[in-house]
């Protein structure tokens, strides 16, 4: 895989349901394979657009030639709203998904979409997955929230990434949320909760499972 480099990164503010919606976006320098949609860990525990999986995620896109879209959930950033405890959130992150050809062009309505989240941004991408139409054609979940919020099923091929040490969500509750939906989970050896020393480990699962699996959903 060779990496795509002039990548052409910005932040925009867009009307959203409830106020702006800040958003970070990276683009490469050529037209976009494909649109993928990034949720930040927790706003109450500091979570924002800037954490380094969620910037992780972006780049493992865009290395492929994807456009990557970091919004700041509400009341982060210059993100209008108060924290609606995941629901507004969806919201928001469903909006950002369904506008992006009105503020990114008309040529992109046709691309893939990819779903991303880590922790609580897994909680809002798993549950905007769950309501997207036509579906995405990747969803990855990284440090997935089980067990924390009430995570929905999910489709057969979605990535699932866990660290082996993960201290703010057991691994075994995440086994408890996939056993049932038969649902295979990426165990990284030794990373903990934010994938400290990790990072480019996760870069590479990213990309290994999306170059596989091509943009077909």
């Amino acid at each position: 895989m060779t990496a795509r480099l002039h990548i052409r990164s910005e932040r925009r503010l867009i009307d959203g349901p409830v106020g702006r919606i800040e958003l970070a976006v990276d683009a490469p320098a050529g037209a976009p394979a494909g649109l993928a949609f990034i949720g930040h860990p927790h706003p109450l525990y500091g979570g924002t657009l800037e954490n380094k999986v969620a910037a992780t995620l972006a780049r493992a896109f865009t290395s492929m030639g994807w456009l990557a879209v970091r919004p700041n959930f509400r009341g982060v950033g210059a993100s209008e709203g108060q924290h609606d405890h995941g629901r507004g959130e969806t919201d928001d992150f469903l909006h950002v998904i369904d506008s992006a050809p009105q503020w990114l062009g008309p040529d992109v309505e046709e691309l893939p979409r990819a779903l991303a989240g880590f922790s609580f941004g897994s909680f809002v991408a798993a549950q905007a997955a769950a309501r997207l139409a036509p579906p995405a054609s990747h969803l990855i979940l990284v440090g997935s929230a089980a067990g924390k919020w009430p995570m929905p099923a999910v489709a057969a091929e979605t990535l699932v990434i866990h660290g082996e040490f993960d201290e703010t969500v057991p691994l075994a509750h995440v086994f408890e949320w996939a056993r049932p939906q038969d649902l295979p989970v990426v165990v990284m050896p030794g990373a903990d909760h934010f994938f400290h020393r990790r990072l480019s480990t996760l870069k590479r699962l990213v990309c290994e499972h999306v170059l596989a699996r091509g943009a077909h959903p």
